[in-house]
């Protein structure tokens, strides 16, 4: 049921969220354990990840770590960022732009769907556990301790990063529906999201990159207000076609 100005009903919205935060918690702790395969496909992905010339994770950490107020800054914000900014920006989007909300509700579902899946197939351990420094326990915040199989705090579900999947879709929202020259600065909250998981030794390189492929099929997949050429508007057109095309021969 939606309201006069076309926002969707807020207790189905609140309902909706639940249901995606339960299924979400539900695939972390399915996710969880697997420590020998996680750390085997560990180091897949860093061989991989040479063989495509990436930069190594501990680059871009040894640079991180010239600066302590800069390092707690780091982890301060993979801490405290990542599910405050998504519910401020789908309240955001919720009271100001309903249509558009619906469609980035279904994208940020369909993403954490593939996300979750992707954890439950590819368990992996993060860097922080291959050598490179902690930065969260030795400087804080930190939001993991030992590893927990009953825990939310996944610490082997790091392919994808939702973290950086979740920040690309409040960029894409925000750019979406702002009319300001400035809107493009949006793309700073997802490029600085991938710069610290990857500086605290939370993710690699390829975390962010599958997850931008899975963000990609997302957007295809659910069709965006406005936007003619989607995957269900050339399935409803393909459907009419022979109806079309008897109206055109009268």
């Amino acid at each position: 049921m939606k309201s006069e100005a076309g926002r969707p009903g807020l207790l189905r919205e609140l309902l909706l969220i639940a249901i995606l935060y339960s299924g979400y918690r539900f695939g972390r702790l399915s996710a969880n354990g697997h420590v020998e395969r996680a750390h085997r496909n560990a180091g897949d992905v860093t061989r991989l990840e040479r063989f495509l010339h990436l930069p190594t994770e501990s680059s871009v950490q040894n640079l991180l770590l010239h600066s302590e107020p800069l390092t707690k800054a780091a982890n301060a914000f993979y801490a405290g960022v990542h599910f405050p900014a998504t519910i401020a920006f789908l309240i955001f989007m919720f009271w100001r732009h309903p249509v558009h909300y619906v469609w980035i509700r279904r994208v940020l579902t369909v993403l954490t769907l593939g996300g979750l899946i992707g954890h439950v197939l590819v368990p992996l351990a993060p860097p922080r556990m291959l050598g490179l420094l902690d930065t969260g326990r030795v400087f804080g915040p930190t939001v993991y301790g030992d590893p927990d199989p009953h825990s939310l705090a996944n610490q082997y579900a790091a392919m994808p990063s939702l973290h950086i999947g979740w920040a690309l879709v409040v960029a894409i929202g925000m750019i979406a529906v702002l009319n300001s020259r400035w809107k493009w600065l949006w793309l700073a909250y997802p490029t600085t999201t991938l710069l610290v998981v990857v500086a605290t030794a939370n993710h690699y390189w390829l975390d962010g990159m599958v997850v931008t492929v899975l963000l990609v099929l997302s957007l295809a997949l659910v069709p965006a207000p406005g936007r003619p050429w989607s995957m269900p508007a050339l399935r409803d057109r393909e459907q009419f076609a022979p109806t079309l095309a008897a109206g055109r021969g009268r």
